[in-house]
């Protein structure tokens, strides 16, 4: 087991963007924000650690994948470059997952360094890139906290909806754990308020008790329900290639200057 990564020494950021909720926009923000900053002229990987793989069929052809994030962890031997795939945008790639990385967690069960085993591995490609974000499952389990123990921030995208902040205390906890021996780097880059109807008393009330409660950590761009940013995945494609006009591509793009401005 290496040491880690010391932040301080490399321009290297690590965003986990993480919420045990499902169906809160962070795969579709996990996508989009990766391109955008990617656009910007960042050197950006994008890590799929999903089973579900939502991530990846957005930018990758699934039988064309000989070794995904599942083998990143289970395999040491082989180089982390060999689980790189290209996208069709400048300056982004991937590390997709498989249906098979839902067996990982029963694999990495009582090894004494499971919960470092990401954090060692990017440590290989440290240099290669400006940005790392980290897609999660909605799940508090060890794959999460090995994206936790990685990572220098913490992204958490929350539903404009009546049960928004189901769950988010678990996650702080979780975090709080990670800080205090793993990783106490690990910081809270903001709150996304996602999937916005404005038209609703309900939705805006909730933005706004969200913004109470998080204060400047939550991000000035809200991401507003849109037909396009659900029909993109569909077609493989990040909302700047499906819909470059949309309300997505603008928000997605003011959202991802706003994380350049905090890390």
């Amino acid at each position: 087991m290496t040491d880690g990564l010391t932040f301080a020494k490399y321009p290297l950021m690590i965003i986990v963007i993480t919420n045990q909720k499902g169906g809160v926009g962070k795969t579709t923000t996990a996508i989009n924000l990766s391109a955008a900053c990617a656009a910007a002229g960042k050197r950006v990987l994008l890590i799929d650690l999903d089973p579900q793989s939502n991530s990846s069929l957005s930018f990758v052809d699934p039988n064309q994948v000989d070794g995904s994030a599942f083998e990143l962890f289970t395999e040491g031997s082989r180089p982390f470059k060999e689980f790189v795939y290209p996208t069709e945008m400048l300056n982004l790639q991937i590390v997709p997952a498989k249906i098979n990385l839902a067996k990982l967690e029963a694999k990495l069960v009582g090894d004494f360094d499971a919960i470092y085993r990401l954090r060692d591995r990017i440590n290989e490609v440290k240099d290669d890139y400006d940005l790392i974000f980290i897609d999660t499952p909605p799940t508090l389990g060890l794959i999460t906290v090995n994206a936790l123990v990685a990572a220098n921030y913490f992204l958490v995208p929350i539903q404009s909806s009546y049960f928004a902040m189901e769950g988010t205390d678990d996650l702080l906890e979780t975090v709080e754990k990670v800080r205090s021996r793993p990783n106490p780097e690990l910081s809270l880059l903001g709150v996304l308020v996602t999937l916005v109807d404005h038209r609703t008393t309900l939705s805006r009330d909730v933005e706004s008790y969200i913004r109470n409660t998080f204060g400047e950590k939550a991000f000035k761009t809200v991401i507003r329900r849109s037909v396009r940013l659900e029909e993109a995945p569909a077609y493989r494609k990040t909302i700047f290639s499906y819909a470059p006009n949309s309300s997505g591509a603008s928000e997605y793009q003011e959202l991802s200057k706003e994380v350049l401005n905090r890390v």
